[in-house]
């Protein structure tokens, strides 16, 4: 999010492309044949890319990821995200420039989803600073920035029926919350305090899981809050039947913040009727030739 609370970015690189119809089509038997850098930009021009792309778009190092046209890289202080994709309807244009995401500090935190692990969500980074320079007018800013991952090794809608996430900087450092329903019944609720020297902290006694107003499409969404307190959208970033990612203004420990927050309703995105309306915004490209 930029220091302003006027624009924000987000960038999720892909190996077996989780919310891609073609990758489910494809029956998820070969990830590396889904691979993606799908990158949203929210504000004055704001744009969507998600490029669904075959084995011959795929290379990586231990210090590198690519994707086709569009890569990152660490190089042990920074994380530098090379975008050149090109947007969905309805607005096809194309998507380039450079993010350096820096973070204060490297978390040591894996938190398993799922009881048996086959589920993990990994918060490399949930304090960062972010420099974004693309090529369009106004998109030249610098803000807070976060950086994590998910690994799992069955999908997301085979343990999960629905869950919320959120990112929510306080003081020097940020909170994260996790919560979701699991098909067997169970439920996870992770809240964790990280500080800018990468400790964490988990809160023995969160704020209240607190229902918010839908999302424009129904999408049912909750965050945390202090007792009393109403969370709200001060922002919408990302809408779609099954998925929810808006900035939200809430209270922790009596601190008034403002964060990106994530609902995800997993019933939803089981319905076939969905698949054809995702590939409409997820073209399917598999084949790709590097220049040398």
């Amino acid at each position: 999010m930029s220091d302003c609370g006027t624009r924000a970015i987000s960038v999720i690189a892909f190996i077996g492309s989780v919310f891609s119809p073609w990758y489910r089509w494809s029956g998820r038997r070969d990830p590396d044949n889904h691979v993606c850098i799908n990158v949203a930009t929210y504000g004055p021009g704001g744009r969507f890319t998600m490029t669904d792309r075959g084995r011959s778009a795929l290379r990586q190092t231990e210090d590198s990821f690519t994707v086709g046209p569009s890569s990152l890289h660490w190089d042990g202080n920074a994380l530098r995200i090379d975008i050149d994709e090109i947007s969905a309807p309805p607005v096809i244009s194309r998507v380039r420039g450079t993010i350096t995401l820096t973070p204060r500090a490297v978390t040591t935190v894996e938190l398993p989803l799922t009881p048996d692990g086959a589920h993990i969500w990994r918060p490399f980074a949930p304090v960062s600073d972010i420099q974004v320079d693309l090529d369009a007018p106004g998109w030249t800013w610098s803000g807070h920035g976060y950086f994590d991952a998910n690994f799992g090794t069955r999908a997301l809608e085979d343990d999960f029926s629905f869950w919320t996430w959120g990112r929510y900087p306080v003081g020097q450092g940020s909170t994260c919350f996790y919560d979701a329903s699991r098909l067997d019944g169970t439920t996870l609720a992770a809240a964790i305090r990280f500080d800018d020297a990468g400790g964490a902290q988990v809160m023995r006694d969160p704020p209240t899981l607190t229902p918010m107003r839908r999302s424009l499409w129904a999408v049912k969404r909750e965050t945390r809050a202090d007792a009393g307190h109403k969370p709200r959208q001060v922002s919408p970033m990302l809408e779609a039947p099954f998925y929810s990612r808006s900035m939200v203004r809430t209270q922790i420990d009596g601190e008034q913040t403002t964060g990106v927050h994530e609902a995800l309703d997993l019933r939803r995105f089981c319905s076939p009727l969905l698949k054809p309306m995702l590939a409409v915004r997820v073209p399917r490209r598999p084949r790709w030739r590097f220049a040398d």
